[in-house]
């Protein structure tokens, strides 16, 4: 279940192990009534078991082409690799980015640079639910890590384009803003989603992957 077999190079694909949806940390009811369980259930067991189960085909036609020498067939794998693998590494981070015990505000240093690269943590939320709201059809909203430089930045990816992948960020906290997340509730009034998904940010979670890029 660790993500980081989702980064590890192609050509070690013939002796991987297959993906697996992972468990959610708690129950799909747990952040009601910001997120209700229906949507929560559908959108693990459905979605993102869906996004697991296509990585894997993709992934043993891909071990296929590479072992017949077929560069063509390796090339046509590279949207399912790209759209699945991002679709289950997104996820993956976002069950956990979530807490029935979250919400509120940041400590300690994931604070403390908030208010360095924002200005505020009023300044930070505006900015990620602006790009949030801001993706056009489906997509994600991220906050994420700038080893080179040092900061933090907000970004958006459309459809599951990985954060990592296509930007070089390091992911810390994603929203996912694919309608399935939020359209049984919501349905098309995206901005209320993401005003309510703020009442159930991990910090605990975004506060260990911050620490843990910056080592």
């Amino acid at each position: 279940r660790s993500s980081a077999k989702l980064v590890a190079p192609l050509g070690c694909l013939v002796s991987r192990q297959k993906h697996t949806l992972p468990d959610l940390p708690y129950d799909y009811a747990a952040l009601e009534p910001h997120i209700n369980a229906e949507i929560m259930q559908l959108h693990h067991s459905k979605h993102h078991a869906t996004y697991v189960n296509n990585l894997n085909v993709a992934e043993e036609k891909y071990k296929e082409a590479l072992a017949k020498g077929d560069v063509t067939a390796q090339v046509s794998l590279q949207p399912a690799l790209k759209f699945n693998g991002g679709g289950h590494i997104n996820h993956t981070i976002f069950w956990t980015n979530l807490s029935p015990n979250g919400g509120g505000e940041p400590k300690g240093e994931l604070m403390e640079a908030i208010k360095r690269d924002f200005g505020s943590f009023a300044n930070f939320k505006e900015k990620l639910t602006a790009v949030s709201v801001g993706v056009q059809g489906s997509g994600w909203g991220w906050l994420g890590y700038n080893k080179e430089h040092g900061r933090l930045q907000v970004a958006a990816c459309a459809n599951q384009d990985p954060l990592q992948g296509t930007t070089g960020l390091i992911p810390l906290l994603g929203i996912d803003v694919w309608e399935h997340a939020y359209y049984l509730q919501y349905k098309n009034v995206r901005p209320d989603y993401l005003k309510a998904i703020w009442n159930v940010i991990n910090w605990e979670n975004v506060s260990s992957r911050y620490a843990a890029c910056k080592k």
